[in-house]
């Protein structure tokens, strides 16, 4: 089974569909549940849909609780922006963008280490090239793709000589409707599509017996 955090549109979204053609058990989560049930209308395969918000505890254990089976991969893709210079930042709009980026991936890591750590999965952190260098007007934005990257770098160090394996992704700009939602304007006509980005994500996912990848990135031209 693969579970697709952040499915209902953007990477998720694209990535869910590359997937559901090839037939493999497939369930997409989400926050909104109207977007999510039509993503999953669009695909050649049934899917499972699941709503959940996966900065509350319960939503994560309630999620992990209807998978039948240990998962092959969890490819965690939810999350948000929110941009801006420093002093204009709203302090509710900072707190949903930490929920929304960081306690989800806690809670979620957290919640797939206690269960599978010892099983065969491989857990995809979807980040972004923010989490690699500063950029201005970014500053929060930056320091919460930075402590996702911190948990995963950690986490790793925990899960060491076990079957569970984390694998960093860190995507470039891509042409989604995130932008339309994080307070900042950008000419997105240059950039990645998100299905460009899901076909360049699922082949390098591709591991053999002895090794796998386990830090990518995707820049755009």
């Amino acid at each position: 089974m693969i579970v697709i955090t952040g499915a209902s549109s953007g990477l998720g979204a694209a990535l869910a569909h590359l997937y559901s053609t090839e037939g493999k058990p497939l369930l997409i989560t989400g926050r909104n549940a109207q977007r999510l049930e039509n993503v999953a209308a669009n695909m050649p395969e049934k899917v499972q849909v699941k709503q959940a918000d996966l900065g509350k505890a319960t939503d994560v254990e309630a999620l992990l609780n209807s998978l039948e089976c240990a998962p092959d991969t969890v490819i965690h893709c939810a999350g948000s922006g929110y941009f801006g210079p420093i002093e204009q930042q709203d302090p509710e709009a900072i707190s949903q963008l930490i929920q929304n980026n960081v306690t989800s991936t806690i809670f979620l890591l957290r919640e797939l280490v206690k269960r599978y750590r010892n099983h065969k999965v491989n857990v995809v952190v979807v980040m972004s090239t923010a989490a690699q260098a500063a950029k201005a007007e970014e500053s929060t934005y930056c320091a919460a793709k930075w402590a996702v990257r911190g948990l995963v770098e950690s986490v790793r160090l925990e899960l060491k000589g076990c079957p569970m394996k984390l694998i960093a992704v860190y995507p470039g700009g891509m042409a989604t409707d995130f932008w339309k939602t994080s307070g900042k304007e950008f000419d997105t006509s240059s950039f990645m599509t998100a299905e460009e980005a899901a076909h360049m994500l699922k082949q390098a996912l591709v591991g053999t017996e002895h090794g796998f990848v386990s830090d990518i990135t995707i820049n755009r031209h």
